[in-house]
């Protein structure tokens, strides 16, 4: 594929707690999943979150690397951060977390992307840059963030998930104004009904959809675990039939599902802002078919441990066996 993909946000260290098994840690972060998710697809990907010279740090390096993701940061002297990960009986996840969300200003991370992508190859530009989780939201980097983002944005498309953490950020106000600030600067938004349903209590899923998509985004999705997907564009809204899956726990499946979507684009020349126009006006056929991939990723993911996404041969091969889950219009039931 060609140009690259940008992904800010954190990286941390999971510790998954049951009821049913032992503490495992592994490398996190919705961010931080996502690129992985990318580069596994085959994407080309600059990630930068920070993390620690600790041990927790080196696992997430290695981590990076072994995905091929590039980092544009280096480790720093703070301590890693880390998410404690307890699922339920179902599989579902909730998280407290110890972070710290610390970035250089927009002109030297700029600068650290520029550096990466020149000795990569200097050829190519960033097509698209993916942002969410406490990216947008946890100071001191969220100013680092949002001036990275209206910079961009005259060259790169833009998604965004907004992951809410109230236990990080509980300002409903504050976090709902920021999400709306985000999803306008924004050509793909995915977010799950749980955190719409935080942001906007008073509201239904269906209310909101249209409403950020009226913010500016040609597409807004909405994943709802084992309910069918909802999606919004230009043309109207539906329902997007999930995939169903035996799951081991839901740990990452958002995440796969928004690399898989992102890569599902640029595999149709989508991303980059000169192709805003053919990006909006995508027909409701097409969108399900890109949604109909990313939900397959999901599947994937969610019928393993962990945050552990496809690789791209392993989702075509998934995606060749189902080749009429969803992957149509017809599939799909439009809302009033």
């Amino acid at each position: 594929m060609s140009d690259y993909v940008g992904v800010i946000g954190e990286a941390l260290v999971d510790v998954v707690v049951s009821d049913t098994a032992v503490p495992r840690a592994h490398p996190g972060g919705s961010p931080l999943n996502v690129a992985v998710g990318l580069a596994r697809l085959g994407e080309t990907v600059l990630f930068a979150g920070r993390y620690g010279a600790d041990e927790h740090g080196q696992v997430i390096q290695r981590h990076l690397e072994t995905n091929q993701v590039h980092s544009v940061l280096d480790a720093d002297e703070l301590s890693s951060s880390v998410a404690t990960a307890r699922l339920d009986p179902t599989g579902a996840a909730t998280y407290e977390f110890d972070l710290d969300w610390t970035l250089p200003g927009p002109d030297e991370l700029w600068e650290r992307f520029r550096t990466v992508m020149d000795q990569l190859d200097g050829q190519q530009d960033l097509a698209h840059l993916h942002m969410g989780s406490i990216a947008t939201m946890l100071a001191p980097g969220a100013a680092t963030v949002m001036e990275m983002l209206r910079r961009l944005h005259p060259t790169a498309t833009i998604s965004y998930d907004p992951n809410c953490r109230p236990s990080i950020i509980p300002d409903r106000a504050a976090s709902r104004a920021r999400a709306e600030e985000s999803a306008a600067l924004a050509d793909v938004v995915h977010a799950s009904d749980e955190d719409l349903h935080w942001l906007y209590p008073e509201l239904t899923l269906q209310q909101i959809v249209v409403n950020w998509q009226a913010l500016g985004p040609a597409i807004v999705v909405v994943t709802r675990g084992a309910t069918d997907i909802l999606c919004a564009t230009a043309e109207g809204t539906w329902e997007q039939p999930i995939v169903p899956v035996e799951v081991a726990d839901t740990v990452g499946a958002g995440d796969s599902f928004t690399s898989a979507l992102l890569v599902a684009l640029h595999d149709r020349g989508l991303l980059g802002a000169a192709q805003r126009p053919r990006l909006r006006e995508l027909p409701q056929a097409e969108v399900a078919s890109v949604l109909a991939f990313a939900a397959q990723a999901a599947a994937i993911t969610s019928s393993r441990p962990g945050a552990d996404p496809p690789s791209r041969e392993e989702l075509d091969a998934a995606v060749a066996a189902h080749p009429n889950t969803g992957d149509t219009a017809d599939g799909a039931r439009r809302r009033p």
